[in-house]
């Protein structure tokens, strides 16, 4: 009886059987509460890399009575066992389910460690067979040389369980939920998810709070009624897909949706006009804009994808 005990003290000791089979992050996280039941962890700025193991990006998860919903898995397995020990110091309620907000790598990579745990994944429609695609093994290839080890071989991509039609309201454990799809906006699957008792929104990468976004390619004008949907929620709170939370929501929705609004109009009278894309960048007044982070590294690329979509848009 003694050894039995002992093995079973030793067991307890363990992390679990998906964080033992790789590397343990230890990028410091900390589940910080904004509502009555909701909670969000905190990504570092920058991008993806070694020095931050992946951990570029938030994620947030709701407590309920019967359980926990938990939106987006962060970016690697590692990353989504140090955000599940987040959640048990908060609760010993299961992980019931996992929205994900969009099928981009720092968002749900971490998938397979609630699967585990017997949680239901949720994406929109638009998403399923993504994982599947020649891009989605080119980027899990990249990812495992540039996130080693965090991202490995037992690194699994998984797709959801249930794959959701359009906006959706749920309920579970008391805890009332708005599920609204926003996309084709950053990417054609887009979710939100609001927490109606809180008035706590999770609006993954549609707001990139006190950076200038990443647009590239997107459909900016789906991306605009995206933001008008959002705002329509009067949230009392916002957890963006990157950065720190809002207070001010009404605020940072309608920056990201008036951004968007000047690249199109900008862009595309230049477009109209035949105006070459580089003296129309040069041209245009980019003061309001210039010193906030990630400026260097997005706005030319932004401005540059949707000249090109409002070239096209012109000769439509």
């Amino acid at each position: 009886m003694r050894r039995l005990l002992l093995a079973l003290f030793t067991l307890a000791l363990l992390p679990t059987a998906a964080a033992a089979a790789g590397e343990v992050a230890s990028v410091p996280m900390k589940a910080v509460r904004v509502g009555a039941h909701s909670y969000y962890v905190q990504g570092e700025s920058g991008a993806a890399s070694s020095a931050n193991q992946g951990f570029m990006s938030n994620a947030g998860f709701v407590v309920t009575r019967d359980g926990v919903v938990v939106f987006d898995a962060l970016a690697t397995p590692p990353l989504a066992e140090k955000l599940l020990g987040e959640i048990r110091k908060v609760t010993r309620q299961p992980v019931r389910r996992v929205i994900v907000s969009h099928y981009h790598a720092d968002h749900f990579y971490g998938l397979q460690v609630f699967k585990a745990q017997g949680a239901e994944i949720w994406a929109h429609r638009a998403a399923k067979g993504q994982t599947r695609t020649e891009e989605a093994a080119l980027r899990l290839a990249q990812r495992r040389e540039a996130l080693f080890p965090w991202v490995d071989e037992n690194t699994q991509l998984l797709e959801a369980d249930v794959f959701v039609e359009g906006d959706l309201d749920f309920e579970l454990g008391g805890v009332k939920f708005a599920l609204r799809h926003v996309g084709p906006a950053h990417s054609s699957e887009d979710l939100a998810l609001l927490v109606k008792n809180d008035g706590v929104l999770y609006a993954g990468d549609l707001v990139f709070r006190g950076r200038i976004p990443f647009v590239g390619d997107a459909d900016s004008a789906s991306w605009i009624a995206s933001m008008d949907k959002l705002i329509a929620l009067k949230p009392r709170i916002l957890v963006p897909g990157h950065g720190g939370v809002s207070r001010q929501p009404a605020a940072d929705l309608v920056f990201t949706r008036d951004y968007l609004k000047y690249l199109r109009q900008e862009m595309g009278k230049a477009a109209r006009d035949l105006v070459p894309f580089e003296e129309a960048y040069e041209k245009t007044d980019w003061s309001k804009y210039r010193f906030m982070p990630a400026f260097g590294e997005a706005n030319r690329l932004n401005a540059y994808n949707q000249y090109l979509r409002m070239e096209a848009e012109s000769m439509k």
